[in-house]
């Protein structure tokens, strides 16, 4: 079966932990798309031109996968993608209980569209974005969590 997926989220920034995950999904779909979703209502710290060139030059060596910005509900992105499953990614089980009602709320929406949830490898489990940007802004070292570029892009 050709089954293409979609790994929605923010990305602000591509950490790690995401690449992972996507990597991962890479090996059970034929292609992958990377949805970088606007989400204004987070006040992003990039804007989603940036946020979509980094998981570009991030995601670059991956063939199956591509990175794509989109505005509005995740259902009508995937429709328009042709998407079957959208993959999630879970660190602990605090992130359980949102996720579980995110894709119950999806199925509602778009019965059609199944949720798959894959976990990280352990050494990513604690990485968020939310952490990345604050270690960042305080001066910290960022390199063990993102890509270089990503890195660099953080302490401009």
């Amino acid at each position: 079966m050709k089954i293409k997926a979609i790994y929605p989220g923010t990305f602000d920034p591509i950490t790690n932990g995401h690449t992972d995950i996507i990597k991962r999904a890479s090996k059970l779909f034929e292609h992958v798309t990377v949805g970088i979703a606007a989400n204004p209502s987070k006040v992003p710290e990039f804007p989603l031109e940036k946020r979509v060139e980094l998981a570009t030059i991030v995601l670059a060596d991956i063939p199956n996968v591509t990175g794509c910005g989109f505005d509005g509900l995740l259902i009508e992105f995937a429709k328009k993608c042709g998407i079957q499953v959208i993959v999630r990614g879970l660190r602990a089980v605090s992130d359980f209980e949102y996720e579980f009602q995110l894709a119950g709320m999806n199925r509602t929406l778009i019965p059609d569209i199944e949720t798959l949830f894959l976990t990280p490898a352990t050494e990513y489990t604690y990485i968020s974005s939310s952490l990345v940007r604050e270690i960042a802004k305080l001066g910290g070292p960022v390199n063990k969590f993102v890509a270089p570029i990503v890195c660099a892009a953080l302490l401009k």
